[in-house]
């Protein structure tokens, strides 16, 4: 079951990173907040269906007035204010710097796993972060980086949902992992439309066009396949660990920048090896150390 969470984590890495070299062209064509709302809401809809259509009315009524809030805490702190945080500073910087920002969230991650969930942060995994941060860095051109409103904006939002995740993994022990996804998007899909009613920004709604639409869609399909994936690895495993293994979606975002936007360079090659060493340090010693053991006591 472990293995399968990792399989799980891995694959929501990768969608990760190639979601936000995507969602920089969806965001500079429409309203950031509209787009958002828009995006979420549809991934909402359709957990809702797929919850509410297999009639799955008993995986709520157990649910109890603590996880409720817990439930809803998940929604605003993870479904609602960093999406709205994050796309509008996506539109104030670059996808390359974006994704840095956002991959630094297993620092973040770490210290509250360790305080609130009493997770031990193993030597392999600060050695295997160290390592990934020092490749996010060898693919982060200093010519990408736009210090100002947006970079600030997406470090809060990271700071956001490395809080969410740590409430999700405790909410994880005792509930389904669809139950948890379908909060995070319907509860902050309903926040993102109360703040849209309260800035006066609902009308532009009305002004999407069917290629603002398509986007929605594409990169709608996009976020279900993550947070799809992301809570039913999470469920299985640390959420330290899987931090870790969502730091690899960086290399993602920026490789396909280097594919689409420019060429590629020597450093690249090594901040890619580096994250194959970095995988290897954090999961690989580990497993190495288990066949060894096992090797002995036969």
């Amino acid at each position: 079951m472990k293995n399968k969470g990792y399989f799980l984590v891995l694959f929501t890495a990768f969608i990760s990173g190639f979601s936000i070299f995507m969602n920089k062209f969806a965001v500079a064509i429409a309203n950031p907040y509209i787009f958002t709302f828009l995006k979420n809401s549809l991934v909402a809809l359709f957990l809702t269906a797929i919850i509410f259509g297999a009639w799955n009315f008993k995986s709520f009524k157990i649910i109890k007035k603590k996880q409720w809030l817990l439930l809803l805490s998940i929604g605003l702190i993870g479904g609602s204010v960093p999406f709205l945080l994050f796309f509008k500073g996506l539109s104030l910087t670059t996808a390359a710097e974006a994704s840095f920002i956002q991959k630094t969230m297993f620092i973040w991650i770490f210290i509250l796993a360790a305080v609130y969930l009493k997770e031990k942060i193993t030597k392999n995994l600060l050695l295997a972060g160290m390592i990934l941060m020092l490749s996010n860095i060898l693919l982060l051109n200093f010519s990408d980086i736009r210090l100002g409103w947006g970079t600030f904006l997406i470090f809060i939002a990271t700071l956001f949902w490395a809080l969410e995740n740590v409430i999700s993994k405790y909410a994880l022990a005792e509930l389904p992992a669809k139950t948890v996804m379908w909060a995070r998007m319907f509860f902050g899909s309903i926040f993102i439309l109360i703040f849209l009613l309260f800035t006066h920004q609902i009308t532009p709604i009305a002004k999407i066009n069917s290629h603002q639409l398509a986007w929605i869609f594409f990169t709608g399909v996009l976020l279900l396949g993550y947070v799809s994936s992301w809570y039913a690895g999470l469920k299985q495993i640390k959420v330290s660990e899987a931090a870790i293994i969502l730091m690899l979606g960086s290399p993602v975002t920026t490789l396909l920048s280097m594919a689409f936007l420019k060429p590629v360079a020597m450093k690249e090659y090594i901040a890619l090896a580096l994250v194959i060493l970095a995988v290897a340090v954090a999961f690989g010693l580990e497993i190495i150390k288990k066949l060894k053991l096992a090797y002995v006591r036969s």
